[in-house]
């Protein structure tokens, strides 16, 4: 009965879960603001490739 409520009363395994979820969290908002910061990039490589083809055609 002791070792039950031993266990009950330990709080280190709820401490280690919240790390846990805040971690999680960052991970998260670092994959979306990277998703976005690759769509802008994308964006711009590509306004930059359209200009330089029709710089080297010269028929835009």
């Amino acid at each position: 009965m002791k070792f039950i409520n031993k266990l009950i009363r330990d709080e280190a395994g709820a401490t280690a879960i919240e790390y846990g979820l805040i971690a999680a969290l960052i991970a998260v908002a670092a994959i979306v603001a990277m998703q976005n910061m690759g769509k802008n990039l994308q964006n711009t490589f590509n306004t930059a490739s359209t200009k330089l083809d029709c710089a080297k055609t010269t028929s835009c």
